[in-house]
């Protein structure tokens, strides 16, 4: 049996999409909910860095900008500094016909990074994302 490598984590929000686009490709409203970037532009081949982990460790990211759909969708490479491995991260955003706007995060590539690092297993990723998403994300946008 293979082992599932994707996260799928989808919220609904009761904001329109261009807001909710501008939440997730505005470098200054990121740092608000997601991470700190130093800079952040929504076009494909941008390379962007931060820091992030657990308190016992911390991880520079590496992520570049692979496709851009303005409103639509984003998606990037995601790998860590000096650790083998690469995955893909992709935003999608959809209107809902009843008002609002649904988020679809796709990670995918886990199987590519050391399985004996327990940081970046599949696990925590899921947990990782539904919080980062649904909760610090969601507050972000309701307030």
């Amino acid at each position: 049996m293979k082992m599932e490598t994707r996260v799928v984590v989808e919220n609904k929000f009761d904001v329109s999409d261009e807001k909710l686009w501008k939440a997730i490709t505005n470098g200054e409203e990121m740092k608000l909910w997601y991470f700190d970037l130093e800079k952040f532009v929504p076009e494909a081949g941008f390379e962007f860095r931060f820091w992030g982990g657990t308190k016992e460790n911390k991880y520079l990211h590496v992520c570049i900008i692979t496709e851009v759909i303005p409103n639509r969708k984003i998606c990037y490479s995601w790998r860590y500094d000096g650790i083998a491995g690469i995955t893909h991260v992709c935003f999608e955003i959809e209107r809902n016909t009843a008002g609002g706007s649904t988020l679809k995060l796709t990670h995918t590539g886990f199987e590519t990074f050391p399985k004996d690092n327990k940081d970046l297993n599949i696990e925590n990723f899921q947990k990782g994302w539904n919080f980062i998403l649904g909760t610090s994300l969601k507050n972000y946008l309701e307030q």
